[in-house]
């Protein structure tokens, strides 16, 4: 069975219109649980990040095989949680990286499967930090004519989500 965290952003919630369309491509899986974060009334990073290392440690998941998916700060947390214990997967929608006020503005991803999807237009997080985790990673990248929020782009989104949890969830034909 695969664990998927899916974090929302830091003005979001559980609800969050992409979150709740992440879970529903995660519940139509066989051998997929989708697990939505709720971190309102948690606005620092770090203490999100601490929540989101109880909940797996509560549940007894095994991070080398799970997929952490989330926008924003919810990428950021993804991404974040990855430079602590390697995991199957990252998606990203829109990561915060590059934010000075972040710890770890600029985190290693240590993930079997990692893909980004972010906006040109974005104005809340610029492309370039993105651009360039990506590029001194070789990690995959979808960029998108679209905003920070990425709704012009959900029907990308979900396409790529469920191709890449399916990726994860294949047999692995080499060691990590």
């Amino acid at each position: 069975m695969m664990t998927v965290y899916l974090s929302h952003g830091l003005e979001s919630g559980p609800g969050a219109l992409k979150i709740q369309a992440l879970k529903g491509v995660a519940e139509k899986l066989d051998d997929c649980e989708p697990i939505v974060m709720d971190y309102r009334g948690m606005e620092e990073p770090q203490q999100r990040l601490q929540h989101l290392l109880e909940v797996l440690a509560q549940r007894g998941d095994d991070p080398v095989e799970c997929v952490f998916a989330g926008s924003s700060l919810g990428g950021w947390l993804s991404a974040a949680i990855s430079t602590r214990q390697p995991v199957l997967g990252c998606f990203l929608l829109a990561p915060a990286l590059g934010l000075a006020d972040y710890p770890e503005s600029s985190p290693i991803i240590q993930a079997a499967h990692t893909h980004i999807i972010h906006g040109w237009g974005d104005d809340v997080v610029a492309p370039e930090p993105v651009i360039e985790r990506a590029r001194l990673q070789r990690l995959s990248l979808r960029m998108v004519d679209d905003d920070h929020r990425l709704h012009t782009s959900l029907d990308t989104i979900l396409f790529d989500f469920e191709r890449f949890l399916r990726q994860c969830s294949a047999p692995c034909e080499y060691p990590l």
